[in-house]
């Protein structure tokens, strides 16, 4: 039923028009065309206006013919992670490359080849089902900014599928993911001369390496991580650092140790630049929100089943 060629055709013509975050212009368009010739409604919202974009997330609606179906949500994303412009693709020996100078483009155009592929072979094979409504998202690479703007009245779907994860195909279902927190840190000191009067002065750099040093990071447990990667500040080496910028992450499966985590890392900034008389401003952004669905839900179990059909042995994992 799958045709081999046409989803290879498919995938090499798409890696080669490029979609970097907020440029997905052209991509979009194409997806379109293809959606259409597959019978499908398809509209495009305003997320890309909202992100500084020149492409909003594609939602395209196939009507089933099995209303007591539930309505079945595909997903995937445009655009690519950076180089990916100028993709020369190369196929050798049952593999797909890029040329080395770029990246290939499989993160996410694997998924949406997948997801035409799909919608081809039930519309040849006037195979019976349910409603299904297909959402492309842009920019996921650039901060899941198409889904942060996508309007969340036009999801109609029972339950979603997104085709934008790792393992081998077919057989990893992901269950569960990470809520994920990222934290800006402004640490103020005071600024002196550093050979005249360094004792009038409050280093924010020495500050910030006390709260950094305070604060749990790394692997944290099973479910959790945090890290500091960022840091900036001091203006030059005779004076005194007034200000430092830090920035840093906390991940967690789980909501309430992500909040207790958190709350570490504010803890430690507040405390260390208060003790050596400066202060600290800590920032929080939710980056997204993590979840998790059991076993026997039926989302997963539906996608369980697909793969036992198909003589796959699914496996569920975080």
């Amino acid at each position: 039923m799958i045709n081999r060629d046409r989803i290879l055709a498919n995938f090499l013509q798409m890696v080669q028009i490029d979609s970097p975050a907020l440029s997905e212009r052209q991509l979009a368009d194409w997806l379109k065309g293809r959606l259409y010739e597959l019978g499908a409604v398809v509209w495009e919202d305003q997320a890309g206006a909202s992100i500084g974009g020149n492409a909003g997330n594609l939602i395209a609606w196939i009507p089933g013919r099995l209303p007591s179906a539930p309505v079945v949500g595909l997903s995937a994303h445009m655009d690519c992670v950076q180089p990916c412009c100028g993709v020369r693709p190369v196929v050798e020996d049952g593999v797909i490359r890029s040329d080395g100078t770029t990246v290939l483009g499989g993160d996410d155009k694997a998924g949406l080849a997948a997801i035409l592929e799909g919608l081809q072979v039930l519309r040849e094979g006037g195979i019976a089902h349910g409603g299904l409504q297909v959402i492309l998202t842009v920019a996921e690479e650039d901060g899941l900014g198409g889904s942060r703007h996508l309007e969340r009245q036009a999801v109609k779907a029972d339950c979603m599928f997104v085709f934008d994860g790792g393992g081998v195909p077919g057989e990893t279902v992901i269950t569960s993911a990470p809520f994920h927190d990222r934290l800006d840190v402004t640490v103020y000191g005071r600024a002196a001369h550093a050979g005249v009067r360094p004792e009038a002065g409050i280093n924010a750099i020495v500050l910030a390496a006390r709260g950094i040093a305070a604060v749990p990071a790394g692997r944290i447990d099973q479910e959790t991580t945090a890290n500091i990667g960022v840091i900036t500040g001091g203006r030059a080496t005779n004076i005194v650092p007034d200000q430092v910028r830090l920035s840093g992450e906390v991940r967690s499966r789980d909501r309430q140790k992500l909040a207790v985590q958190t709350g570490l890392v504010k803890q430690a900034f507040t405390d260390a630049a208060a003790a050596g008389g400066g202060r600290a401003e800590v920032q929080v952004v939710r980056e997204y929100d993590g979840y998790c669905h059991d076993p026997d839900q039926f989302v997963v179990q539906l996608a369980v089943r697909a793969g036992r059909r198909l003589g796959l042995t699914t496996r569920t994992r975080a």
